[in-house]
């Protein structure tokens, strides 16, 4: 950023800043009418100064001083209490319509941001940490107001009080008045340069505040490995680093807007020292409250102007907080050209000369892989850890786009499909099981199938083998799992994550990894349960535990991202190669002394 073009800078910054005014669209009715209390409060400025004309003024007059046609006495008393209730008036209607503009642009960003993140793809999400993306979400928003809301408010406000005041000035004696005006000039080019930094600044603090969300979320999500692990010391120390450094970049802001501000106010008191001393030697036939009041509006000057000044903080803050808010909002969402909607498919799944390399990467994580999957049979994939089998379960819902090969479903391409409509068919139960922090029901019959009957719902969790631990529990199925079904076990969470997929009672189900997490007798309930479920239905299973999978109608060994063998378990065993190995490798673990 310190490299940019001054040029470029100030059209960059125009542009996103004129972006950023679009949201206050929907409120100008709210915002037009704070504009107006705005202009209200700041015509009454020279109002003040011009009281203290007739004051002084009138100190001299004595008894016979009048004030706009009536006595001083009672006329001065009255118009002080007027024009501060006119103030009053002004400010009110300028701040709390602003304040709800504001707060409906901080809205409107977070709740675009927030489903914004719901369509991007897969690998946005895989590419950028959690923390950043909560951290913008939460904290750039409202750094955003500063620029949206709040400096517009100090630009009209304070804008039209210096105008007013000059106005008046000029009217008053308007040579005084041009030396004021010749350090406008001088004024602009500190504020120009000024601003180039702050932005700069700015986007290095919300960088740092992201690595503070991102720590802190970590430590929160993984505090029984944290605690476990005795790592506690080494989150305090990351913690404090991130920290430090939101601190260190903080400061480094303030210290320039310190430097900054009493520069800009020395340069406007040295002008008005100009003028009082112009005042002083050229009063000529001035009044002495002519002088007062000139005096007056001249000193009242300096402090909107500081005003304005500051507010190029303000507005640089919010328009590098704007330009990562914008930078989510233009990513391109998941791509969905597919037209093909149907009202339920067979389930025969067909895989062709598959091959696929994650984006931004050159290896190849599956390599011509081909197979068929008939309705109602039951494919397994089994292989060492990183030979691709999650990958493959991944491209059949379309989380990832393969551009070599093609994944048929009833004869039609996966592309070709709507994506809401393509994951309709597809229930996927994943080794890392996600819970929300709701209740039993809720979390088995989330999403589409939030209106499913309760009966339908125990009887999944039934058919999942979790109704009896969810009967002993004190409210039963209402009962609150916790962030992520803390209050539960890994087994007790994994048979729930089987509920909601047994429930949503689609043709196709993956199952990756889906009994890891339960004990031997769990496994044996939910494997029965599992044999009873599959049959109609396309099952796709992902297999650590051999055992699980000896029914299978079709066995696939996977290895570096390609198809070695293929059979039925006793076929497999037969030929004495890969899967026998593995299977001979497990059985021996599985029996060695404990």
């Amino acid at each position: 950023m310190a490299d940019q073009q001054p040029e470029s800078f100030a059209r960059s910054s125009v542009r996103i800043y004129l972006r950023l005014l679009g949201y206050v669209k929907p409120y100008w009715v709210a915002f037009a009418i704070s504009i107006f209390g705005f202009m209200i409060f700041a015509s009454s400025q020279p109002a003040m100064a011009a009281m203290l004309k007739y004051f002084v003024d009138g100190l001299t007059a004595g008894d016979s001083a009048q004030f706009m046609g009536v006595s001083l006495l009672w006329g001065f008393p009255l118009f002080i209490i007027a024009v501060a209730f006119y103030q009053g008036v002004g400010s009110y209607l300028g701040n709390y319509f602003l304040a709800k503009v504001s707060l409906g642009v901080v809205h409107d960003l977070r709740t675009g941001l927030f489903n914004n993140l719901l369509t991007l793809p897969n690998r946005y999400l895989d590419n950028h940490n959690s923390g950043h993306l909560v951290s913008r979400i939460t904290f750039n928003t409202t750094m955003v107001t500063g620029a949206a809301t709040d400096a517009i408010k100090v630009v009209f406000r304070e804008g039209m009080t210096v105008i007013f005041l000059f106005i008046y000035l000029l009217w008053m004696n308007w040579k005084l008045t041009l030396v004021l005006i010749a350090i406008l000039p001088v004024i602009g080019l500190m504020v120009s340069s000024a601003s180039k930094k702050f932005r700069s600044q700015s986007k290095k603090i919300q960088h740092a505040m992201g690595d503070v969300t991102h720590v802190c979320s970590e430590t929160i999500t993984g505090y029984r490995v944290v605690r476990s692990f005795g790592g506690e010391d080494y989150e305090r120390e990351r913690f404090f680093k991130a920290s430090a450094e939101n601190r260190y970049r903080a400061l480094k802001m303030t210290r320039t807007g310190a430097v900054f501000t009493p520069t800009l106010q020395l340069v406007t008191f040295s002008a008005m020292a100009v003028v009082m001393f112009l005042v002083l030697f050229l009063r000529g036939d001035a009044t002495a409250g002519d002088l007062v009041a000139y005096i007056t509006a001249a000193g009242m000057l300096p402090k909107p102007i500081r005003q304005l000044s500051e507010v190029s903080a303000n507005i640089q803050k919010g328009i590098a907080a704007a330009e990562s808010i914008f930078e989510q909002l233009d990513e391109a969402p998941e791509v969905d050209g597919g037209t093909v909607e149907r009202e339920r498919v067979q389930g025969r799944i067909e895989v062709r000369n598959l091959s696929f390399s994650y984006p931004g990467t050159d290896k190849q994580v599956l390599e011509d892989i081909n197979f068929t999957v008939e309705p109602g049979q039951m494919v397994a994939l089994v292989g060492r850890s990183g030979s691709g089998k999650s990958t493959l379960a991944s491209l059949i819902p379309r989380f990832y786009h393969h551009e070599q090969g093609k994944i048929l479903i009833d004869g039609v391409d996966v592309e070709e499909y709507r994506l809401r409509n393509l994951r309709r068919h597809i229930a996927l139960v994943t080794q890392q099981v996600t819970l929300f922090n709701d209740s039993i029901a809720r979390n088995i019959a989330y999403g589409d199938l939030a209106e499913a009957p309760r009966e339908a719902i125990e009887s999944a969790a039934e058919a999942a083998y979790a109704k009896e631990f969810i009967d002993r529990l004190p409210k039963g199925f209402d009962t609150m799992v916790g962030e992520n079904g803390v209050l539960l076990s890994g087994g007790q969470r994994q048979r729930l994550a089987i509920a909601r997929a047994l429930l949503k009672d689609a043709p196709v189900l993956i199952l990756d990894e889906a009994t890891s997490a339960l004990d031997t007798e769990s496994e044996r309930h939910i494997q029965a349960a599992l044999d009873r479920v599959m049959q109609g239905r396309t099952t796709v299973v992902i297999a650590h535990r051999l055992s699980t999978i000896e029914k299978a109608d079709v066995i696939m060994v996977m290895d570096q991202g390609r198809i070695v063998e293929q059979g039925s378990h006793r076929e497999l065993l037969a030929r004495n190669g890969h899967y026998a190995r593995l299977h001979s490798m497990q059985f021996q673990d599985e029996n060695a002394p404990a």
